[in-house]
């Protein structure tokens, strides 16, 4: 009589799992087979297309674990872990994937009347930077991720590019590729990879809340060899192929998911 075969939960750990980057490759892992461990920060009007992406995911025989809290405070991103820890101690697994798709940060000039201030600009670099390193920091400490994990960190092209009113998002992007860069290296001997993806202009939630943003995407799609833009889509499938076996020798890189856009600038 032949046995079911026992199959090792994956949770793939998605920050920013609500909408834009996050919420496609919500849906795109649990495809893939991974359970969604989705950390978002929503008003109630938000909470109503949450349980849609749940549905989502259950119907693709995954399990959904989500937390509506500020992925950037201490407290919460300890309750997270431990509920996950909980979960891994009764039904085994293991962090797979970490995805940091945050893109909380303030649009405002450097100089003139209504310009950034200290606390704008740390606040920005705290969550769309150096979180990715406590989160990755209290994974590694917990052993809940392993040999084999993947860890992403969700760049743009402002990283090296002059957008009006960006200048903060723009220095957290720098400071994101840099932590990439350092964490891939000090990961390399727990076998965990670490890469950038630097999707290409996209219409987001994030995105749109840019100064300026309409004339962006028109921009992005004469410039795209495609003549379109970038979709959270595409990305998320970028995610899910980088995830497979055999690519544990790609680490430490920014990666373009633009379909060509930035070596046509």
């Amino acid at each position: 009589m032949a046995h079911a075969q026992t199959v090792t939960p994956r949770w793939a750990l998605i920050l920013g799992a609500s909408s834009g980057f996050g919420e496609a490759c919500a849906r795109e892992l649990a495809k893939a087979g991974y359970d969604i461990a989705g950390v978002h920060l929503d008003r109630k009007a938000g909470l109503q297309h949450v349980e849609e992406i749940k549905q989502a995911i259950a119907e693709a025989g995954r399990r959904a674990l989500f937390f509506n809290v500020n992925a950037a405070d201490e407290d919460k991103r300890r309750e997270v872990l431990d509920a996950l820890a909980a979960d891994i101690a009764q039904n085994g697994g293991t962090v797979a994937v970490l995805m940091h798709s945050l893109a909380f940060g303030t649009l405002k000039p450097y100089i003139g009347d209504d310009a950034l201030t200290k606390a704008n600009i740390e606040m920005t670099l705290d969550v769309m930077a150096h979180s990715l390193v406590y989160w990755v920091q209290d994974l590694v400490k917990r052993k809940l991720m392993g040999e084999g994990g993947r860890i992403f960190s969700m760049t743009s092209s402002g990283s090296t590019r002059v957008i009006h009113a960006y200048g903060a998002v723009s220095a957290a992007k720098c400071a994101l590729e840099s932590h990439t860069r350092q964490l891939a290296l000090e990961l390399a001997p727990f076998k965990i990879t670490v890469n950038a993806l630097r999707g290409g202009v996209t219409r987001t939630p994030a995105a749109e809340k840019i100064p300026g943003s309409d004339q962006l995407f028109e921009q992005a799609m004469r410039r795209n060899p495609h003549h379109r833009l970038t979709t959270p889509a595409d990305v998320a499938r970028a995610v899910v192929a980088l995830c497979h076996p055999g690519t544990d020798w790609i680490t430490g890189n920014v990666i373009n998911v633009d379909g060509g856009e930035e070596i046509a600038g």
